[in-house]
């Protein structure tokens, strides 16, 4: 599953990869507490920009950020799967398997082996909070209460001039790989997740990337995650 060239940004891990220690397993009433913190999600349209903005926010709230190719990477490591699990807050593991099973039961996401542990690794990251998902339809995992779920987005020419530009691409070329990612990570939101990458309705932000540009796009998302965390803190909002 993993794509070496679906960013153009260099792979790298965070230097503080593993969650701070904590005990593994608890109470149901620890359970009903997680997750702990708010997560963002970014969905993005291929060439909007989507990794960089994500390091903006990432350096913006002090969070880690996973990209796509860390999590399939996670997903694809079991020692480190269990060693995430191992590192979390009580009750933790026991929360992430039976958010898995309620998913399964609602039929939020299919039954496909490998969908399922990444839809795990995103679970394990996100019952922390405070960190920056970057695809892998991490906004259709985790509760939307705690979630801030963000779209990407950008025009046609303005994506496949990026791509081609951090590729080194022709245009015919760079338009082509705009077009095949899009169509592979639509066609995976479909399949896995039952959902429709052009329905609005799922997310809390639309940004156009192209219009607003990476520096007001990641503030208006540092702005809303803020408000998120506010309005989780207060069970009366």
């Amino acid at each position: 599953m993993l794509d070496p060239t679906e960013a153009p940004e260099a792979f790298d891990m965070p230097d503080d990869f593993m969650a701070p220690h904590h005990g593994a397993r608890g109470t149901a009433s620890a359970r009903a507490t997680l997750p702990r913190g708010v997560t963002i999600a970014l969905s993005r349209e291929a060439g909007s920009r989507g990794s960089s903005i994500a390091r903006r926010v990432s350096a913006r709230m002090g969070w880690d950020i996973y990209t796509q190719e860390m999590i399939e990477v996670l997903a694809q490591e079991s020692a480190l799967n269990r060693e995430i699990a191992n590192e979390l807050p009580e009750g933790a593991a026991d929360w992430v398997e039976e958010h898995l099973q309620q998913l399964l039961q609602e039929q939020a996401i299919s039954r496909n082996p490998q969908v399922l542990e990444l839809a795990r690794v995103i679970a394990l990251l996100g019952v922390q909070g405070e960190i920056v998902l970057l695809g892998r339809g991490a906004g259709c995992v985790l509760p939307s209460a705690t979630t801030l779920h963000v779209r990407l987005v950008a025009p046609l020419h303005d994506r496949v001039a990026y791509m081609g530009q951090c590729l080194r691409l022709t245009e015919e070329e760079a338009d082509d790989q705009v077009r095949r990612r899009d169509h592979r990570r639509a066609e995976f939101l479909s399949t896995h997740f039952h959902r429709k990458t052009g329905d609005v309705h799922q997310y809390d932000m639309v940004l156009n990337t192209s219009f607003l540009g990476e520096m007001a796009c990641a503030d208006l998302i540092v702005q809303a995650a803020k408000a998120k965390m506010n309005a989780t803190q207060d069970p009366l909002s």
